[in-house]
């Protein structure tokens, strides 16, 4: 297991964000528009799928009480709750043992027989920006609108990475559609904008979302919140990470429940 502790794997993280933000500060001040090609989305009589695999928390009638997700640091097992931006409710989240967070928007865990800290991870970053290009995103973050299928075509549209077709999935009461994402595999990304791929961002001057390694893979699971669109995401850095811890971070994504707005 390292040794790393949660205040240095926050600053090993910090201190590969810092270059993103300063170049991306050079493009697109103004802002970018995005209108990607049409990428078809599934029909309405496709099946659509039930996303969460895991059995429904219950209600409750205020004796419950749910933390909200540490900003940092190794966090023990429980449920959490994370606010959604724009939303009027938070979701919540449940993970095992052995996870961290950071800046209440990532989780991440290790593999005892994998170099990387973050061997697998759940991602709960705000996509309001997409790259047009993820390797020379630089000055291309393009603001695609708060519509679930707008953040789809601009990702299946995306050059140097690809997307597989969308699925219709129901997370509890609302829909959305979930995809497969992941580097080209023509792509050198020590030629990419700060040696790296970026897929999304929460603004148009950093990069809060990307890849580091050619191998990496993500789910993207993009949810319609009565017309606020919410993104989470799970992936692994590359497919030498043990299967089990993968299959363990599909059910933390898979835990997330959406809470529903009580109209009086």
């Amino acid at each position: 297991m390292s040794s790393i502790t949660p205040l240095e794997k926050a600053a090993q993280w910090t201190r590969h964000l810092l270059p993103l933000v300063v170049v991306a500060l050079i493009g697109c001040l103004g802002g970018c528009q995005y209108e990607p090609d049409n990428v078809p989305l599934p029909s309405t009589s496709s099946p659509t799928t039930e996303a969460r695999t895991a059995p429904p928390l219950p209600d409750g009638s205020g004796t419950r009480t749910v933390p909200p997700l540490p900003e940092s640091g190794d966090i023990d097992a429980g449920t959490y709750l994370v606010p959604v931006a724009g939303y009027t409710e938070p979701f919540e989240i449940t993970v095992p043992d052995g996870w961290f967070a950071l800046d209440s928007k990532s989780l991440g865990k290790g593999d005892p027989d994998h170099p990387a800290e973050w061997a697998v991870y759940v991602t709960l970053w705000p996509a309001n920006y997409v790259s047009m290009d993820a390797c020379a995103w630089m000055g291309a973050l393009a603001d695609v609108g708060p519509s679930v299928e707008a953040f789809i075509r601009a990702m299946a549209a995306q050059s140097s990475t690809a997307s597989s077709p969308p699925a219709k999935v129901m997370v509890g009461n609302y829909s959305g559609f979930e995809f497969d994402h992941s580097v080209e595999g023509d792509v050198d990304i020590n030629a990419c904008g700060a040696d790296r791929l970026c897929v999304y961002s929460e603004n148009r001057f950093t990069c809060t979302h990307g890849y580091s390694t050619r191998g990496e893979r993500v789910t993207y699971r993009v949810v319609d919140l009565n017309g606020q669109r919410a993104v989470v995401a799970v992936g692994h850095i590359d497919e030498s990470v043990n299967p089990e811890l993968m299959r363990e971070a599909r059910v933390v994504l898979d835990s997330i429940v959406f809470k529903s707005v009580q109209l009086m």
